[in-house]
């Protein structure tokens, strides 16, 4: 049975750093669900892309109320509505606690601190979010594209996304897979 991925899509997200992870973990064997936050309408993000998402968060947490990781991504707007949503805090901490994956990239990790989960762990994020999260439930991290601390992933913003994406895909189908999938994408080796 392929492991799951729940991608939440909120009005503002940063549009490469979703599509590139929801395509990289499509692309590893992930069955991956982009649900919309407030519906399944399709999305506008912060560079004036509209995504289509799969889904309504609230349809794909009645098919399935738990995913291997949960996966939140960037953008200021969108990562403020993350940030705001009573229902991904709950969602947020389930995942904690049952020692499944929950990742954010760029502004996101501020749903961290804004939900309380992932304190104490090594973060990152894009720099100008940095005090929302170094002020002390965090030991904030500079200089890696991606941070990895048990089952809490982040990363810095859209120039890391395939590495999140990859780092995502070793995480839940093994090193094997995320070599394959960056050979065929020409990550490193061109």
């Amino acid at each position: 049975m392929s492991k799951s991925a729940l991608v939440i899509l909120a009005q503002g997200a940063e549009e490469m750093e979703t599509v590139i992870t929801v395509d990289m973990l499509r692309r590893g064997g992930v069955t991956v669900t982009l649900a919309g936050l407030e519906g399944s309408s399709p999305v506008l993000c912060s560079r004036q892309v509209t995504l289509v998402p799969d889904k309504s968060l609230t349809e794909a947490l009645a098919e399935k109320q738990q995913y291997d990781a949960v996966i939140l991504p960037g953008g200021l707007e969108g990562s403020d509505s993350l940030s705001k949503s009573e229902k991904v805090g709950a969602l947020l901490k389930d995942h904690e606690d049952n020692g499944k994956i929950i990742a954010a990239i760029c502004a996101a990790p501020i749903a961290f601190a804004a939900h309380g989960v992932a304190r104490g762990r090594r973060v990152t994020s894009y720099p100008s979010t940095r005090d929302k999260l170094s002020a002390g439930d965090y030991t904030y991290v500079e200089g890696e594209r991606v941070v990895v601390d048990g089952n809490v992933v982040t990363s810095r913003g859209p120039g890391t996304a395939y590495w999140f994406g990859l780092t995502l895909i070793e995480l839940l189908t093994g090193k094997e897979k995320a070599d394959q999938v960056e050979k065929g994408m020409l990550i490193s080796q061109y």
